[in-house]
């Protein structure tokens, strides 16, 4: 017990007790490693319904129309397309642009990518305004859509107008609010699948129902999630 007590008053064993001690552990924290897999499921079905949703679109095509088009208006399709091609885009990119390993390591890129995104998605509105009037799902899903364009363009503004200010704390918060607006055409198929599924039990409800109940809960569940977020996880915490 002595040859222990005067080995540990050694300066050379406590030196490696303490780096023993205060070495980092290897292993990521729960809270990061849940963290990384929810990004990574967000990106993996962002990517997913990008090629599946896209590609018709990018054809100009009517025939390859997932939707009804209006027949009073021929550029329809037009418009359907111009919005579709660079809001997939826009999706895709998205859950890259909060990935820290990219923002530290490639900023160039980062920054690039964000020019990209956010031309995706001015672009994507004005395009989206003209296939919102021509819509043949009906006035509640118009206004559906022209609010969820409100809240694309506003908040891309502030997230780019926060940039160029250097509040990046701000910038990213918006960034989030923009990004689930996006996501939102991911969670509108999610739902449209499912009240598919409803109405093979119950033929009786009118597509365009199914549509429209589909659009706002897209919008409703993408903002209160974004928000939820940015209150438990993205906004500074005072100390």
């Amino acid at each position: 017990m002595q040859d222990g007590l005067e080995q540990s008053q050694q300066p050379g064993f406590q030196s490696e007790t303490m780096t023993a001690a205060t070495e980092p552990s290897d292993q990521r924290p729960p809270r990061a490693a849940s963290r990384h897999l929810g990004w990574g499921l967000i990106a993996i079905a962002a990517i997913a319904i990008g090629l599946y949703a896209v590609p018709p679109y990018a054809t100009f095509d009517p025939l390859w129309s997932r939707i009804p088009l209006n027949a009073a208006f021929t550029a329809h399709m037009l418009w359907l397309s111009v919005h579709a091609v660079p809001s997939g885009l826009a999706l895709i990119i998205g859950p890259f642009q909060f990935m820290p390993a990219i923002r530290t390591r490639w900023p160039k890129a980062h920054r690039l990518a964000g020019k990209v995104y956010l031309c995706c998605v001015v672009l994507g509105s004005i395009a989206a305004i003209a296939s919102t009037i021509m819509t043949t799902a009906g006035f509640a899903a118009q206004v559906g859509f022209s609010l969820l364009i409100m809240g694309w363009l506003l908040s891309a503004w502030h997230a780019y107008r926060a940039a160029r200010q250097r509040r990046f704390a701000d910038h990213r918060i918006w960034m989030i609010r923009n990004y689930a607006l996006t996501f939102a055409a991911v969670l509108l198929r999610v739902f449209l699948v499912a009240g598919m599924g409803v109405r093979q039990l119950v033929p009786s409800i009118p597509f365009d129902q199914l549509y429209t109940s589909s659009l706002w809960s897209a919008i409703f569940v993408s903002a209160l999630v974004a928000e939820w977020f940015i209150v438990t996880r993205a906004r500074p915490k005072a100390r």
